[in-house]
């Protein structure tokens, strides 16, 4: 019995002395083979305060920078004495100081850190920019050369339209380089200097879903959906012409940004 009652005891002691030594738990386990934290031998430290609990929060200085900003603007403006000016400036321009810090810092991360740089995809650089634009040039005249098997060009004119007269020559000539058949139809009954074998609307824009009545207008009409894609309205230059027809035929909306 006597043998019996000093264990407890002895663990008793041992576990106050670990307690004491910021341990708890099993003497056994914690003192004598010191299996530490696995047993909850060790108490976990206390987690560090978060900063945000221990500083105001970065968007709560900033919106009181802000607040400050139009307090002295305000001031300055209804009660405009030289110390009210002054005090305004100073801290204006304190903030301009901080934002050209951060303006500087941004384009440094982006430098060294390509991932994070548009201008590797988009360039914006002179001589950058004129390799891109020359690649995609390229890239979108082999595209256009193969429209043909699959795409037609419907353009609505009218005999009285002014602008249509300007646009005519740009369809047929981006027609005729990328061998893309072109549908010329009259809105009003009139003819075409440009497209001779023109034929007259007869709701060809209800049937193909278009509600626009506006003229001119070119419209891409792919055979294997057999659904119109609107190309644009009004005079477009021919280069923009067979951009938007690239990209409405080649490319995902975003894909390019």
């Amino acid at each position: 019995m006597l043998a019996a009652e000093v264990v407890p005891i002895q663990q008793g002691e041992a576990g106050r002395t670990a307690q004491a030594n910021g341990q708890q738990g099993d003497a056994f386990y914690c003192r004598e083979r010191r299996l530490g934290t696995w047993f909850y031998c060790e108490r976990p430290e206390a987690p560090p305060a978060k900063v945000a609990e221990a500083q105001a929060k970065a968007v709560e200085q900033l919106e009181a920078i802000t607040a400050e900003l139009r307090e002295l603007k305000a001031r300055a403006i209804l009660d405009p004495t030289p110390a009210n000016v002054t005090a305004y400036i100073r801290f204006q321009r304190a903030q301009l100081d901080r934002a050209s810090l951060f303006g500087d810092v941004w384009q440094r991360a982006i430098w060294q850190t390509p991932e994070l740089d548009y201008t590797l995809e988009r360039p914006v650089g002179t001589v950058a920019k004129q390799q891109w634009l020359d690649q995609r040039k390229g890239e979108r005249a082999r595209a256009l050369d193969q429209l043909g098997t699959r795409y037609g060009l419907f353009y609505f004119f009218a005999q009285d339209c002014g602008a249509c007269r300007v646009m005519s020559p740009i369809v047929k000539a981006v027609a005729d380089t990328h061998r893309l058949t072109v549908r010329a139809i009259s809105t009003d009954g009139g003819p075409s200097e440009t497209f001779p074998r023109y034929t007259v609307e007869t709701n060809q824009r209800a049937a193909m879903g278009l509600t626009a009545r506006i003229t001119p207008a070119v419209v891409l009409f792919d055979s294997q959906t057999k659904k119109a894609i609107p190309i644009g309205y009004g005079i477009i230059a021919a280069d923009e012409l067979m951009d938007r027809i690239f990209l409405l035929t080649q490319r995902e909306a975003g894909s390019d940004y």
